[in-house]
């Protein structure tokens, strides 16, 4: 039996009108998977809004990186000069996520850097409805920044790769 090929596969935005809608698609996800995460919050369950947060998180970084051709499968079928490009770019912007497989590990070092938000998110549900709803409001907030600098980075290391000629001369290797 042949091995199976993937064809679910994104390039890279070739052009800055592309990055610019790519980027709008995924604030667009964000916004969504951020009111999710509110919901979450709001459930006065200590505890399962941080684990709802993990899993929603990492999905939404693949979904991102995805959409933007910059995820390590997309960025491994890139020339070498691009992969080298991309991965530059990322650690120039901050994009420690940017091409990467997304580990529970990785996103709770993340969602850690927002620790005070998530503190004050746990305390306010000790104070009925209130509380729920500071906690849900919270929740929105910091969920909703994070996914934006990650689509920010996302898209000025797409932007660097449309610069260096991906799409135009070739940096695209197809499925075979």
């Amino acid at each position: 039996m042949g091995l199976k090929n993937n064809t679910n596969w994104t390039l890279v935005p070739g052009t800055v009108r592309d990055i610019d809608a790519v980027r709008e698609r995924c604030r667009k996800l964000v916004r969504r998977r951020a009111m999710v995460s509110a919901g979450v919050a709001a459930v006065p369950i200590p505890g399962l809004d941080v684990m709802s947060d993990l899993r929603l998180f990492a999905l939404l970084i693949d979904d991102i990186n995805h959409e933007f051709g910059l995820s390590e499968e997309q960025i491994e079928r890139l020339q070498p000069k691009f992969k080298l490009i991309a991965y530059e770019a990322a650690i120039g912007v901050g994009g420690m996520l940017v091409g990467k497989v997304v580990t529970r590990e990785v996103v709770s070092h993340v969602l850690r850097r927002t620790g005070l938000k998530t503190a004050a998110r746990q305390a306010g549900k000790m104070v009925p409805l209130a509380g729920q709803l500071a906690a849900a409001g919270i929740g929105f907030l910091a969920f909703r920044q994070i996914g934006y600098q990650h689509v920010e980075a996302c898209a000025k290391v797409a932007a660097t790769l449309v610069t260096a000629g991906v799409g135009h001369d070739g940096g695209q290797v197809h499925p075979a």
